[in-house]
């Protein structure tokens, strides 16, 4: 079967703990865009990361808290930061790179939380049914125009999942995409 699909790109972002923003921040967690995946949101704070080789700043927070930290960055950022940090599923942060992040208040330094996120659909729970696929099934994509590809991504089902294919920043650039463009699924 073949649906269209949209792409929805990522760029290196941060999602923390309660505990882990109140020792970087002063201030309450502010939400200024609500992001396609249900209750997701863009926040107004942004941190740095740092190594000992190098610094990103402003790298934006996305709420709302979460039970762990992860910090998710992009191949070009890895040769940035000196790190090799694995490329993961979301919160499948075991044995990853370690990573400091430096806000207004301090800095802390995380152990394994730093991936870079494997691509993937997003479906919610409800559209499972529909499109005949099981969470974390893997699935084909297919990339048209000059940099044409049949890519791997594995399904993401929630409830509150928007029908989407995420890659990060790196990989759009790499197959000429932008955000919203439409792309084929395979199943």
């Amino acid at each position: 079967m073949e649906y269209k699909i949209k792409v929805g790109i990522s760029n290196h972002h941060v999602h923390l703990t309660k505990e882990t923003y109140d020792l970087l921040f002063n201030e309450p967690l502010e939400k200024i865009k609500p992001l396609h995946q249900l209750g997701e949101f863009a926040s107004n704070q942004f941190v740095t990361l740092k190594t000992e080789k190098n610094k990103i700043e402003n790298v934006r927070i996305v709420g709302p808290f979460r039970t762990y930290n992860q910090v998710e960055i992009l191949k070009s950022d890895a040769y940035l930061l000196g790190l090799n940090p694995p490329v993961r599923k979301s919160g499948d942060i075991k044995n990853s790179e370690n990573i400091t992040l430096v806000g207004p208040k301090g800095e802390i330094y995380l152990e394994n939380v730093c991936i870079i996120s494997e691509r993937h659909v997003h479906i919610n729970s409800k559209e499972q049914e529909k499109y005949q696929v099981s969470d974390e099934q893997m699935v084909q994509v297919e990339v048209p125009g000059d940099r044409s590809a049949l890519i791997d991504a594995h399904i993401k089902i929630s409830d509150t999942g928007y029908y989407e294919l995420h890659l990060d920043r790196d990989e759009a650039n790499a197959f000429l995409l932008q955000d919203g463009d439409e792309l084929t699924l395979k199943i």
